[in-house]
């Protein structure tokens, strides 16, 4: 794998609008469901929950899948990146889909979209629905803490790292990935506490998209943070259907009950 050049922050970026349709009611997120052939309890919920759910939209908001290392996957015959594709296309027939990358899938592109249908959503995003502002993110590019990660985020969102990645066989691309999965779990069980979003920098994000409330998933750790006054940071629950207990939770938002969690399948 390439190395990482040096580090360089965010600024606080310039978020896409995103106006919600006049006839939707409920949307839903969800994020890092972290969806992989080898964890079929969590792939098979998931496909339950986009083709039963009652939302009129459904945010994907990053980390969908464990590792995209090219569209090309969707080439192979009977691959899971395929299978997978078939039941977002299915789903986005009947309500609003949107997906947004995160730090596993950032690779996904032009065939990914169309194979899937999702609508692509960037990072970050502002949704205004039923008159408040919500700002939609990932989460990673506010883990300022993580500096290693931060250097490597800002190679590989280039086209250069990019081009150079997709260019080799895919064979090697998988073998690369999974050695990077294997550092970043040893990375994660070596530190003594894991990187947070930077207060400060997910304020300076919520006031330059004149936003109230940020929306992300990324840390795996759900709660409701208060950063100030009338100003707040919600997030978002990873997906194992392995763990004990299960998780598997949806983050609702309606015109009548405002935000709510709700654990799938009862949601």
């Amino acid at each position: 794998m390439l190395s990482p050049d040096a580090p360089t922050l965010p600024s606080v970026p310039a978020a896409r609008e995103l106006a919600a349709a006049a006839e939707w009611q409920c949307i839903e997120f969800i994020s890092d469901l972290h969806l992989q052939a080898s964890e079929p309890h969590t792939v098979a919920a998931w496909e339950q929950y986009l083709a039963h759910t009652s939302a009129d939209a459904v945010f994907m908001l990053g980390d969908l899948f464990e590792v995209w290392v090219g569209d090309d996957v969707l080439d192979e015959p009977d691959s899971f990146e395929a299978r997978c594709c078939a039941h977002m296309r299915a789903a986005a027939a009947q309500r609003a889909l949107f997906f947004m990358q995160g730090n596993r899938d950032f690779l996904t592109g032009h065939q990914f979209a169309e194979r899937s249908g999702c609508t692509w959503l960037a990072d970050p995003t502002v949704l205004d629905f039923a008159g408040q502002r919500y700002l939609l993110s990932h989460g990673d590019a506010l883990c300022l803490d993580d500096t290693d990660y931060q250097r490597f985020r800002a190679l590989a969102r280039t086209s250069a790292w990019q081009d150079a990645f997709l260019r080799q066989p895919l064979a090697t691309r998988r073998a690369q990935a999974r050695g990077m999965r294997d550092q970043s779990s040893s990375h994660q069980r070596a530190a003594q506490v894991y990187a947070d979003l930077d207060h400060q920098a997910c304020l300076e994000w919520l006031q330059a998209a004149r936003a109230t409330t940020l929306i992300h998933g990324h840390t795996h750790r759900p709660a409701d943070h208060e950063l100030a006054p009338g100003l707040r940071r919600i997030v978002l629950t990873d997906w194992d259907l392995d763990a004990t207990p299960p998780r598997a939770q949806v983050l609702r938002l309606s015109r009548t009950q405002g935000l709510e969690r709700l654990p799938w399948p009862t949601a």
